[in-house]
């Protein structure tokens, strides 16, 4: 197959096994991130790595961005906007506001490209493995254009238009938030009452009780492994815009809401900031010490 030339803009934790895999599968693909060094191993898998982001971008047919929020793709699509060629996609695979999402697309359509906004879920290990779920909002036909390229990565599903992508993704994170902490709760339990955690993972495998969170997080939790995968900043950035959205919507969602002061504290008050999400059981630990 061929494929349309790929600028992929931020190789960050999410962002460099993107990249890598779009450059395994044959994609001309030019990488940039803001510390060059993160960029800079993918010229061994056959990616070209630019100095700039107008670079970057320059003679690209398809533009993907992986950064760390809406403002900031919104100042990088301001930042490009010369150099970036009439007919283009610009892919938004960050996780941002539905209005942001919107607006981008607003800017880019005055320049003559096209816009998605295809957030993903499956956090490291579903971008190492290219197995992300990605959900994109905006046109059907520029989400059949984009489907050859986002197969690389993972499992697309259009699911609506403009924002709609954005909209899922923050349905994805409230199910995430809330089960991290009902996971946490269950492994706590477990644990202060005398089963084995592990043991008590195997048995409820495969029942209604199992989910991803449970098996891998579930792992971190009583090994004490949180090494960031998804990080505790991001989830509670995500929970506030959830909220956002929510708020917009006359909605109430108590058990977000909940969670959402949790993750807060946690990042806020226990320097968890930069810590998995997952993390958010050293925070019902402390709890149970007085310290939270």
């Amino acid at each position: 197959m061929a494929f349309e030339n790929v600028a992929l803009l931020g190789t960050g934790l999410m962002g460099f096994p993107m990249a890598r895999n779009l450059a395994r599968a044959g994609v001309p693909v030019t990488v940039w991130n803001r510390t060059v060094a993160k960029a800079e191993p993918l010229a061994d898998e056959g990616a070209a790595v630019a100095a700039s982001t107008s670079a970057a971008v320059t003679g690209a047919d398809v533009i993907i961005t992986m950064m760390s929020d809406g403002p900031t793709v919104l100042a990088v699509i301001s930042e490009v906007s010369r150099a970036l060629s009439k007919g283009a996609l610009w892919i938004d695979m960050s996780s941002t506001k539905p209005g942001e999402a919107r607006e981008a697309r607003a800017a880019l359509e005055s320049l003559g490209v096209g816009f998605l906004d295809a957030p993903v879920s499956g956090g490291t290990k579903g971008a190492e493995g290219a197995s992300l779920a990605i959900m994109a909002g905006g046109d059907a036909s520029d989400f059949d254009r984009a489907r050859p390229v986002l197969e690389v990565m993972g499992r697309p599903v259009h699911v609506g238009p403009t924002g709609s992508g954005q909209l899922s993704k923050l349905c994805n994170q409230a199910i995430v938030a809330v089960t991290i902490g009902a996971v946490a709760e269950a492994m706590l339990l477990a644990e202060e009452g005398g089963a084995d955690p592990a043991a008590l993972r195997a048995a409820l495998k495969g029942g209604f009780a199992d989910s991803t969170i449970l098996q891998q997080h579930g792992e971190r939790m009583t090994t004490g492994n949180f090494e960031p995968g998804g990080l505790s900043k991001f989830q509670l950035k995500d929970l506030d815009n959830v909220l956002h959205e929510a708020a917009a919507a006359g909605v109430t969602l108590p058990m977000v809401r909940d969670v959402r002061d949790r993750f807060a504290h946690f990042v806020e008050h226990m320097e968890g900031a930069d810590r998995d999400h997952s993390g958010l059981y050293l925070e019902l630990k402390a709890r149970q010490e007085g310290g939270a």
